[in-house]
């Protein structure tokens, strides 16, 4: 879609804006990319959009003022109150304290619990292009066309009743199995996301640990991203250095009920600051 052609556009000024760079770009979606003029386009519960930011103006391209209080206000987490979560967490640790003012303003998405556990099951030993090569593949391949060349994530009714020789053509290797696998035990209903919702998040895990070759660190990036659990803490080999390196004898436990946001602030000053 050409970004000079969107339906309609909306603006929305708020104190509670944020970084679209750092919260696009931090290891939590794949479905997002910048354009030339800085703005960022994307899918997301089968709508398309682009959005751009002006000090405190987010501007919605390709949308109506229904969709930006029926999606994208939840989506992007506009309600929750970062600026006294992000004042809570920096008096824990110093270190946090220096990772929060270096990366400014993450939120958390609260993206569709589905394909937040296909996308990280996806994720799986692989790097960032890689993966969104793999899901773009299986969004032309199996999801419903939005707009010209525009797919939205194909659901689990669909994959559910295919073979691994029908994904052949994502290139994603032992992985088939595992979205297949996940697809199944979700349209089953032996996965209920809402269901995972209300449940206390050591069950929610041990639940989604059942799908095959969903490990600890997809199960919390499902938790987190996908079912916007906070306190989920996904540990992958970035975390893992830095929790050793500058929270020694720390658990995930340690940063309370808001784990997940600490978590994407530290994760993205390691991988970051001395580039």
């Amino acid at each position: 879609m050409n970004k000079n052609c969107f339906d309609s556009s909306v603006k929305l000024t708020t104190n509670n804006c944020f970084e679209l760079d750092e919260t696009f770009n931090c290891g939590q979606c794949f479905r997002w990319n910048q354009l030339e003029d800085g703005s960022f386009s994307g899918v997301a519960f089968g709508k398309y959009l682009n959005i751009s930011k002006d000090q405190n103006t987010l501007i919605f391209k390709n949308s109506t003022k229904e969709d930006l209080h029926n999606i994208w206000y939840e989506y992007f987490d506009l309600n929750l109150d970062y600026e006294k979560i992000k004042h809570d967490l920096s008096n824990l640790h110093p270190i946090l304290k220096e990772a929060i003012k270096y990366s400014k303003d993450i939120h958390i998405l609260k993206q569709e619990p589905w394909e937040a556990l296909c996308s990280f099951i996806i994720s799986q030993n692989n790097n960032i292009p890689r993966i969104k090569g793999i899901i773009e593949r299986l969004c032309q391949n199996f999801g419903e066309e939005i707009s010209d060349g525009i797919f939205s994530f194909p659901s689990h009714s669909v994959l559910c009743n295919l073979s691994e020789e029908d994904l052949a053509p994502l290139r994603c290797g032992f992985r088939s199995a595992y979205i297949l696998d996940a697809a199944r035990k979700v349209e089953s209903n032996e996965i209920n996301f809402d269901n995972l919702k209300n449940m206390p998040i050591e069950k929610a895990r041990g639940e989604l640990l059942k799908i095959k070759g969903v490990g600890p660190k997809v199960a919390e990036c499902t938790l987190l991203y996908g079912l916007h659990k906070l306190d989920a803490f996904p540990i992958d080999v970035w975390m893992k250095r830095a929790m050793e390196t500058f929270f020694e004898n720390k658990s995930p436990e340690f940063f309370g009920e808001y784990a997940g946001i600490a978590q994407q602030y530290i994760f993205h000053y390691i991988r970051t600051k001395n580039k």
